[in-house]
């Protein structure tokens, strides 16, 4: 699986198995235009083959809808549209917080934690989705 932690000017982009539950950054896309976004996005599914996509749907602490949840959603259609594979969409509240407080932990502050903030975000996306579907196994 592939996981976006989508946002205006970064996309973060995580890889995960469902087989044993474990997801990994993979990298930042920066890319201005949509096209050169796709085309990334492209090259990813081309090189790691996923069965399903993840995207995050940001919200508020309360659960309501954040300004960027339309865009995740377009963003998912977009996704399934050009690639044709099942896109679910997780809940993401937290996921930056986690992954700053994650990278803090492992000794990376401040501007260092640029680069890779939303593909760690990502991760935790992806992860999240991973540990709940195990449980719906289990």
């Amino acid at each position: 699986m592939l996981a976006f932690d989508f946002g205006e000017k970064r996309i973060g982009v995580a890889i995960g198995d469902a087989s044993v539950g474990i997801s990994h950054p993979l990298q930042t896309i920066s890319s201005e235009s949509n096209e050169g976004r796709f085309a990334i996005i492209a090259t990813l599914i081309a090189e790691w083959r996923p069965t399903r996509l993840v995207v995050g749907l940001p919200s508020y602490p309360d659960g309501k809808e954040h300004e960027l949840s339309r865009l995740c959603r377009k963003f998912a259609q977009r996704l399934h549209g050009r690639f044709g594979l099942p896109v679910t969409m997780v809940d993401e509240r937290f996921s930056s917080a986690e992954a700053s407080q994650s990278l803090k932990e492992a000794g990376i502050g401040g501007r260092k934690q640029k680069p890779m903030l939303d593909q760690v975000a990502a991760q935790l996306i992806l992860q999240s989705f991973l540990d709940r579907h195990s449980h719906a196994v289990a």
